[in-house]
């Protein structure tokens, strides 16, 4: 689904996915009101969202999206990349943060690993979070869990996997999350990989 309040960019990016076989725009919509009425019909597993729109703005529909449907993976598509707004999104748990100047294949790739549980940081955010002060490295048992997120899993596929409760699992991640200075999973995962964490 594609969230945005300009009918030009909609266009635009439905075009470039109309190109690609594995990708079907199921929705669109112009705000995120919209988006939240939209989601419940479409089903969709992936979701483009515009951060700055009238009405409900990216963030508020991306908090509102991830309460009611978790299973669906979020990408903020902006022109917008300054730390309070990247922040924000991470914060709301969005699966992934890209600028429009994208290219096409970006795109397509972006929405292919989200689907599949990855996570996807424009060039300009990852450096932006790598650059952040941290704590010390994750312990071993920290990384074996961020392994797993990087893989797609669930919290309870994680506790069944460690041998561990989902509480543990939690604690884990809030762990790594202080220690990379980041807000979210997929941040974690992206900064974890970038320095050869994992």
């Amino acid at each position: 689904m594609i969230v945005d309040d300009h009918p030009v960019v909609r266009d635009g990016l439905r075009g470039m996915f109309d190109q690609v076989t594995d990708i079907e725009v199921v929705a669109e919509a112009s705000d995120g009101f919209e988006a939240l009425a939209m989601a419940r019909r479409a089903r969709p597993h992936v979701v483009l969202m515009d951060l700055r729109m009238p009405g409900l703005d990216g963030v508020g529909a991306i908090r509102r999206l991830r309460a009611d449907h978790p299973e669906i993976k979020v990408i903020v598509l902006t022109t917008y990349d300054t730390d309070a707004d990247v922040a924000r999104a991470m914060a709301a748990g969005v699966a992934g943060y890209l600028l429009k100047d994208a290219p096409r294949e970006e795109l397509h790739r972006a929405v292919r690993t989200a689907a599949a549980g990855g996570a996807v940081l424009a060039p300009s955010v990852a450096s932006a979070l790598m650059s952040r002060p941290t704590a010390q490295e994750p312990s071993p048992r920290e990384l074996e869990v961020l392994r797993l997120v990087a893989r797609g899993s669930a919290n309870k596929e994680i506790a069944r996997a460690l041998l561990i409760s989902e509480t543990t699992v939690k604690t884990h991640l809030k762990h790594v999350f202080a220690k990379l200075g980041v807000d979210s999973r997929a941040a974690a995962v992206v900064v974890a990989m970038e320095r050869g964490l994992i």
